[in-house]
């Protein structure tokens, strides 16, 4: 959501620039508010803006546009508040047992290898609190964890439910969850990415911070600096708050393995590596069913046996893209939109006309 913001607020800048030739003044100032939430940029666009709106030398259309941008940082200077405020908000799940946790864990479909690797993680974690309250000797390993795998396979889902169990054995004081990509790390003037990651260390304190896709900080060469920059910022803030935070790392296996080398103290940092293996067939096949419950749809045997037909040609021809999770969820999206367009033409349909996914609905996916 947030790089919604900053792209909208973006490109409003860079077209109110264009149309009063202010020389990229406008746009610098904006990514300035964009990267660090600097207050004076953000002073000097208001007034920047202010001058455009009351001048007489623009047109109603150009002045439109400026009250456009000042709209756009109020929404993004709004999104950042509410941001704040639900990262430190006691979330509902902190209150919830282990023993529900751990069901929630153990009740998600496929991940048997990642189950077994978290519980025996946790099991472990929980025993070195108890004997710590004993004054035993507890091991210092770190709680920092590295997710690996494709897309859509459960790693954010899990790396939430793996933060509030921290917070119930009594590792982390919040249990909170952030989660965050290269643009919320990384600033686009020398400096200022250490800023940035102090900023987002600083909200994900006593909780969880995850970084999806984490190999993207080094993938880029032209900004290689800011992102050894952030490295060595994030790196350093492993060692430094190890005792109320958890940071989670995740991404495809290859690029991965070169994220951890790019960084001689970085692969040190995590003593937990969690491979998150594709879903099958049978696996897909319950998620889609799981999903059509959840929203009271019911998929008719024929609908179920060509889409189990489409999941096995697409798993037996997948790449490294395959998106799993997130391809049966484009599934069902589609499949509710081809069952709403045939069921707007009957005359008052009945409560099973309404539930029921027909093969038909599949033919267009």
């Amino acid at each position: 959501m947030s790089n919604k913001y900053v792209k909208e607020l973006l490109d409003f800048a860079s077209k109110l620039d264009a149309i009063v030739g202010g020389s990229g003044e406008i746009t610098k100032l904006t990514l300035m508010v964009t990267e660090s939430q600097d207050e004076v940029a953000t002073i000097a666009l208001l007034k920047k803006i202010g001058a455009i709106v009351d001048s007489k030398n623009y047109s109603s259309e150009v002045k439109v546009m400026a009250k456009v941008l000042k709209e756009g940082l109020i929404k993004y200077y709004g999104y950042l508040t509410v941001l704040d405020i639900c990262n430190n908000e006691i979330q509902t799940e902190e209150n919830r047992s282990l023993q529900e946790l751990l069901s929630d864990l153990n009740a998600l479909i496929g991940l048997k290898k990642v189950k077994l690797q978290v519980n025996n993680l946790i099991a472990y974690q929980k025993v070195q609190q108890m004997r710590k309250a004993y004054n035993l000797a507890s091991t210092k390993n770190t709680l920092h964890l590295a997710f690996l795998g494709n897309p859509g396979t459960g790693k954010t889902t899990v790396a939430r439910i793996v933060g509030h169990i921290y917070k119930q054995i009594g590792l982390l004081s919040k249990g909170h969850f952030l989660e965050v990509s290269r643009t919320d790390l990384i600033a686009g003037y020398q400096g200022q990415t250490a800023i940035k990651v102090k900023k987002v260390i600083e909200k994900a304190k006593g909780g969880v911070l995850f970084i999806d896709e984490a190999y993207s900080i080094t993938e880029n060469d032209q900004s290689d600096s800011y992102g050894r920059e952030c490295l060595t910022e994030l790196t350093k803030a492993l060692e430094d708050y190890r005792e109320d935070l958890v940071v989670i790392v995740a991404g495809y296996i290859e690029p991965m393995n070169k994220f951890f080398e790019s960084n001689p103290g970085l692969k040190s940092r995590f003593n937990t590596f969690i491979e998150f293996e594709d879903y099958g067939i049978e696996e897909l096949e319950a998620i889609l069913i799981s999903m059509c419950n959840d929203n009271e749809y019911i998929l008719h045997m024929e609908a179920k046996n060509k889409i189990k037909l489409a999941l096995t040609e697409l798993v037996d021809n997948k790449d490294d893209s395959f998106a799993n999770g997130r391809l049966v969820r484009n599934i069902f999206d589609k499949l509710l939109m081809n069952h709403a367009k045939r069921v707007a033409q009957i005359e008052n349909p009945t409560k099973e006309e309404l539930s029921i996914i027909l093969a038909d609905d599949f033919q267009e996916i």
